[in-house]
Order: structure tokens, then C-alpha cells, then sequence
């Protein structure tokens, strides 16, 4: 088990803490993280986009100019896809881009993230993070104190509506709750802020 020392909200620290090998210990899959991240930016397209076929375009009906005589090629309708105001080729419609992922793989692509933030010295641990009231300036403040870089993900065990107003307002910081991480978050920040509550919890869940 490695053992990371745990800082308070000054910055100080504040005891260790061992993290099981099999969560944050592990040789971390390429291929797995990969296509958790890919699955994750797929299911968040919205799929509106919309064009209209040439059944659908209005006009159409007449023949647009007579088929000889003209010097032009022959044309039967104004809706044709080669026409000005006609319709489109192979038209995008409405539809769903989301796909599913086996657990095994989302699983062993959490696990493959949390072990390279452990391995790449990216993992920050709290012993706890509390706030009074929700104040920016105070989260701005702990982070400098634990060396937290520009873009921080910050879980924690249960919601604290103070801790996330407090950061709510700071650019590349974002809060989220052991149940609602994902992949793609954790590696789109560069540091991984967790409560020692949180990483209890993470054991317990994923182990």
C-alpha cells in the first residue's frame, strides 16, 4: 500500500494515509481509460443537428427549364441535391450518439486514472474540507495553501453546498462527489483534490 501524507486546509500537514493498491495501485490501461473517455464525450453530444433531403425542401413539381435546347444539363426538379435551394445529400438528423460500456472496463479505467494521479505525485489528500460560508476568496486561498495547480478537481464524500459555491466561481476548478467522478474529469484536471472521507469512501465503493 503507498502511503501519501495528508495536508489541512492551511497547507500543514496532517498525518498519512495508506491507499490499497488495487484502486490507486494499480498499472494503469491505456485502452480501457481510452474508450471510457471516448464513450463519455459521445453520450454528451446533443445529436440536433438537422438538414433537409430533397423530399423536404420546398419546391419541386415542375420541371425547372425544358430537357433540350437550353445548353444546360437536363434537370427534372428543383429539389435535386445539384440545384441551388434543393436538398441535401444523405441529410444529418436527429439522433442519439450514446453507447454503452461494459462496468468492467469503466471500472478498470477509474482505477487506471486514480493509480496515475498517485504515480505522477498529482494526488492531493485532506483531512477534511469545510467551509463556514460560501466564500471564493477562502477556496482560493486553501488551494494556494496545498499547492494546487491552476486546474483542480475537488471530491468530496457528501455534498457541501459551501465548499461547492465556494468554488463554483473559479476558473479550471471543479467539485464532485465519490458517486458522480468520472474519467474524464479526473485526467482533464491536473490536480486531484480528495478528502480523506472521500478516498475512504472510494475503497469501499470500488474495491
Amino acid at each position: 500500500m503507498a502511503k501519501v501524507t495528508m495536508l489541512n486546509m492551511e497547507g500543514k500537514e496532517a498525518g498519512t494515509i495508506e491507499l490499497k493498491d488495487e484502486i490507486f495501485g494499480i498499472e494503469p490501461n491505456a485502452n480501457a481509460v481510452h474508450a471510457v473517455v471516448k464513450n463519455y464525450l459521445a453520450n454528451q453530444r446533443q445529436g440536433t443537428q438537422s438538414a433537409k433531403t430533397r423530399g423536404e425542401v420546398r419546391g419541386g413539381g415542375r420541371k425547372p427549364f425544358r430537357q433540350k435546347g437550353t445548353g444546360r444539363h437536363r434537370q427534372g426538379s428543383s429539389t435535386d441535391p445539384s440545384q441551388i435551394g434543393g436538398g441535401v445529400v444523405f441529410a444529418p438528423k436527429p439522433r442519439s450518439y450514446n453507447y454503452a460500456v461494459p462496468k468492467k472496463v469503466k471500472r478498470l479505467a477509474l482505477k487506471s486514472v486514480l493509480s496515475a494521479k498517485v504515480q505522477d505525485g498529482e494526488i492531493i489528500v485532506l483531512d477534511e474540507l469545510k467551509m463556514d460560508a460560501p466564500k471564493t476568496k477562502e477556496m482560493v486561498k486553501t488551494l494556494a495553501n496545498i499547492g494546487a495547480e491552476k486546474k483542480a478537481l475537488i471530491v468530496t464524500a457528501a455534498k457541501d453546498d459551501n465548499v461547492v459555491r465556494s468554488a463554483a466561481n473559479i476558473p479550471g476548478v471543479r467539485t464532485a462527489l465519490v458517486g458522480t467522478m468520472n474519467v474524464y474529469d479526473i485526467i482533464n484536471h491536473t490536480s486531484f483534490i480528495v478528502t480523506k472521507e472521500a478516498v475512504e469512501k472510494i475503497q469501499e465503493v470500488y474495491l
